[in-house]
């Protein structure tokens, strides 16, 4: 019974020191790390929620609802633009994003880059313009379609057209005007295709 009383006294002694000093907390070895929060302080952080930061509020990463692409020919140049089909039996066929149109008149020769979905050519060139016209002798020899091929050549490089398709009615393609006018194209720097379209 003495041992039992002792056994208690030494308990109740600890229980009051661990009163009077708040709760300490010990490693697996019994050293004691530091003083913690006392137990009301504890029970009360526990039961109250943490209060959340509020998010900052910062114009730069606003985003506008309104989208306006700055360059409309991103897809096109990328070959990922869809492509008006068209009907099979059409000629010449609309797949195409510009289409390169050579035309030989009994005073003149004209040559147009025409946009899908448009009326209107996106590029011209003519022995019409006085600018061709009085470099030239004739405005209807080779070496006026050869000349046109030039300076068309030139603005389609200048307005970023690298790629456009030129087809020609098989007798005409022949000719030795219509073969100076696509050489003077290449040469240019034009490439007289298309690259295939991509599907992702």
């Amino acid at each position: 019974m003495a041992v039992w009383g002792d056994f208690c006294r030494s308990v109740r002694l600890l229980l009051g020191q661990v009163h009077r000093h708040g709760l300490r907390g010990a490693d697996g070895f019994g050293i004691a790390r530091g003083p913690v929060l006392s137990c009301p302080l504890v029970a009360r952080c526990m039961s109250q929620a943490a209060s959340q930061p509020q998010p900052e509020h910062d114009d730069n990463e606003q985003v506008s609802e309104k989208f306006v692409n700055r360059n409309p020919r991103n897809l096109e140049q990328m070959a990922l633009a869809v492509k008006d089909r068209g009907w099979a039996t059409v000629w010449p066929s609309r797949q195409y994003y510009h289409r390169l149109v050579f035309s030989r008149s009994q005073h003149h020769v004209t040559a147009q880059v025409m946009a899908a979905g448009l009326v209107e050519p996106v590029l011209s060139c003519s022995t019409q313009e006085w600018a061709v016209k009085r470099e030239l002798g004739s405005t209807q020899g080779v070496a006026a379609c050869q000349a046109v091929g030039e300076v068309l050549a030139q603005r389609c490089r200048e307005a970023g057209i690298r790629h456009v398709t030129f087809r020609v009615i098989p007798w005409q393609f022949r000719s030795q005007a219509v073969q100076k006018f696509r050489t003077a194209m290449k040469e240019g720097g034009i490439i007289l295709s298309e690259p295939r379209r991509k599907y992702i």
